[in-house]
């Protein structure tokens, strides 16, 4: 049994989370900017399916990607000496995020169902949530762009939330629950500051 979260109640303690399924920390709420951002702020997040309640997570590892730590082949930084890609921020929010919830080949759903698009869309307007614009076979490049103004930013981790091959081979790890909120506790600003990002 996990908790409901009704109305104004704040999330359960994180190392309340359940072992199985991993993180599953509690129910309900909604996705108010001000719960979004709280959420976030505790290293929890929503997901899930379309028709379902809102299920808050926090699993235990984490999967993060500290910025020095990105790793980036041969053959991609030959990919980004070449040019061939234009890289912005910001510019595309909508269409970004659309493409994110359109199934990928073999799955019937998508997590980012119309309430989450709505919710991350109001977050964008308000400065708290970014995109980097989408072209076909050039997430590695992105990710890439992505870092760089992370870096440049002072920002200290990427929370990946799940553990992929994928994200492995960049450079991504897993760490402990409890690690990775002691250093966004470290890391946070207080009070959040949402700000917009300029094209480059």
């Amino acid at each position: 049994m996990i908790p409901w979260i009704r109305g104004s109640a704040p999330f359960p303690p994180i190392e309340k989370a359940l072992v199985a399924p991993n993180g599953l920390l509690c129910a309900g709420g909604d996705l108010a900017p001000a719960r979004l951002i709280d959420a976030y702020s505790h290293g929890i997040f929503p997901w899930y399916s379309e028709g379902d309640p809102i299920l808050w997570w926090s699993p235990d590892p984490r999967m993060v990607l500290f910025p020095e730590e990105l790793r980036v082949s041969h053959s991609l930084r030959k990919r980004l000496a070449h040019g061939d890609y234009e890289t912005r921020f910001d510019t595309a929010f909508g269409e970004v995020i659309e493409q994110c919830a359109a199934p990928r080949e073999g799955q019937s759903g998508t997590w980012i169902v119309p309430e989450m698009i709505a919710a991350y869309t109001t977050l964008h307007e308000m400065g708290f949530v970014h995109s980097v614009a989408r072209v076909p076979d050039a997430s590695k490049v992105a990710l890439v762009a992505l870092v760089e103004r992370l870096r440049a930013g002072g920002f200290r981790l990427i929370d990946c939330q799940q553990a992929t091959a994928h994200l492995a081979s960049l450079g991504a790890r897993q760490i402990p629950r409890a690690e990775f909120a002691q250093r966004l506790r470290e890391s946070i600003q207080y009070p959040p500051s949402g700000s917009r990002w300029g094209p480059g």
